[in-house]
């Protein structure tokens, strides 16, 4: 069985396809692991979220702050994106809704020492703790109405992690570590939501903002951590992480990298833009 994962999707349906092709994507055979963000921005998140429920066993997706962003609208807890209105006006919205929530912000597969999440994995976490952070965060948006769990726990802050956060607030920081961290500072940790452009990667200096997992005092994880989210950092890959959003939705490329073989080689799929 062949796994793949695949960047963030976004919408771009049309360009799923051609990459799946080429990756010769077997259902009854091989497995796809979706890091997040499969709607939004592109013209057929619709389609795209059937397709990818349709697929059942063989396709895993954690949780994007895309996708969780349109979960709290279908609650009206905040306002709708012009791209998901079809989808929200849709008679499968109930079901799809239904499913998504019950997607995991964390993925771990020891058989093959991967790891996946959308953002990535703070790096004040063992691996042990970021899961029990994940289960703790899945519970309110599992339940039976999470519109006001949801209404509180958008915000910037706090954005540095601490054992003794509670309530919204520590679940405030857990979403966001998995779902939409990019940049850290390189003394404390703390998270900067600010930022988003490409980070020096080769010579970092002595710049205070870096990427989350060059920091310093990061808890070592036993195995790779495999995230989207951050398409201007595009694909990278070192002996710790694999970074897979390649801006698919912005005009560039839509991202597979086999996970099952070793080390990991990307393959893409060139897509359209927006207009």
């Amino acid at each position: 069985m062949a796994i793949y994962a695949i960047g963030d999707v976004q919408g771009c349906y049309d360009s799923l396809q051609r990459l799946l092709e080429k990756i010769d994507f077997s259902e009854e055979n091989d497995q796809l692991w979706f890091v997040g963000d499969l709607v939004s921005r592109g013209k057929k998140s619709l389609k795209t979220l059937r397709f990818v429920k349709s697929l059942g066993d063989s396709a895993i997706t954690v949780l994007g702050n895309h996708d969780f962003s349109l979960i709290a609208m279908h609650y009206g807890v905040v306002s709708t994106h012009p791209s998901l209105k079809k989808l929200l006006r849709s008679s499968h919205r109930d079901e799809l809704i239904e499913w998504l929530r019950f997607q995991p912000v964390l993925h771990v597969d020891k058989s093959i020492g991967v790891c996946m999440a959308h953002a990535g994995i703070s790096p004040q976490w063992s691996l042990k703790k970021a899961k029990k952070l994940a289960h703790e965060i899945e519970i309110p948006l599992r339940g039976a109405d999470p519109t006001e769990w949801l209404k509180n726990v958008y915000g910037n802050k706090p954005n540095i992690w601490s054992n003794e956060l509670e309530s919204y607030a520590r679940h405030r920081y857990i979403l966001n570590a998995f779902m939409r961290m990019r940049y850290c500072n390189s003394k404390d940790g703390s998270l900067n939501f600010k930022l988003n452009g490409m980070p020096k990667i080769k010579k970092p200096g002595k710049s205070k903002q870096i990427p989350w997992f060059m920091y310093p005092k990061q808890k070592p994880l036993p195995m790779r951590v495999v995230f989207g989210h951050w398409s201007s950092l595009g694909y990278y890959n070192d002996e710790n992480v694999t970074a897979i959003d390649t801006g698919c939705v912005w005009g560039r490329q839509l991202t597979a990298v086999r996970l099952d073989t070793g080390v990991p080689y990307p393959i893409s799929e060139t897509c359209g833009n927006l207009k």
